[in-house]
């Protein structure tokens, strides 16, 4: 199958699905400078590379891997993080309240709103406190299009992420995720979450007060 689901204007985005439990890797790719942002290193070090080695077709530059964010600290997320940074020396960045925990050290710590740079593209970071409480997202705005939310394990369709029946983790995501992304963000928005499949923030939208009335 092929892994490139959005080609717009500025960047490639590639996606493969690894391990049992069926976590999202995404690759950004700059179409002009090759610079590449992965997001979540989560498991399988081969199939990652072999992202890697596909996305080279998305540039006319010569593709470089210039770093790794890590959505949150969870196990299923940072499998390969170890493997790839040590076959291939990139940087990682994670959240500030996540990093302590990661297997290897973050070498950019990002708070709420902090812009993360590349050659030809920017994201921003979205602190999303609940799953965990250094959990972040990155938002790609296209120039042409609807933006691209990557928000890891902080909101699926249908919902937002475990909180352990933890109604004030629970209250706290859902106030993120509403005030920080439901507030900002329009309908059009893709939500690529760390698990399954994508939706939009207007999909989503009708159900905030669901969500809050059923407590997770």
């Amino acid at each position: 199958m092929d892994s490139l689901i959005y080609d717009l204007r500025d960047i490639t985005i590639r996606r493969i699905s690894v391990s049992e439990m069926d976590n999202n890797v995404y690759l950004l790719t700059g179409k002009a400078s090759g610079a590449q942002l992965l997001i979540d290193a989560a498991d399988d070090l081969a199939a990652i590379q072999r992202l890697l080695g596909d996305a080279a077709a998305d540039t006319s530059g010569t593709s470089k891997l210039e770093l790794v964010a890590t959505t949150h600290q969870h196990w299923d997320h940072v499998r390969a993080l170890p493997g790839l940074v040590e076959a291939t020396g990139v940087k990682t960045a994670a959240g500030t309240d996540d990093a302590p925990e990661l297997p290897v050290p973050a070498d950019v710590l990002v708070n709420d709103g902090d812009a993360v740079h590349f050659d030809g593209f920017d994201l921003t970071a979205v602190h999303l406190r609940g799953h965990t409480p250094g959990s972040i997202a990155l938002v790609y705005r296209d120039p042409d299009g609807p933006a691209h939310i990557f928000s890891g394990d902080s909101l699926f369709p249908g919902g937002v992420g475990n909180t352990q029946k933890d109604p004030e983790r629970f209250a706290q995501l859902l106030a993120d995720v509403s005030e920080r992304l439901f507030e900002i963000y329009p309908d059009d928005t893709v939500v690529h979450p760390g698990h399954g499949k994508p939706t939009t923030l207007g999909a989503e939208r009708p159900h905030l007060e669901e969500w809050r009335a059923r407590g997770w």
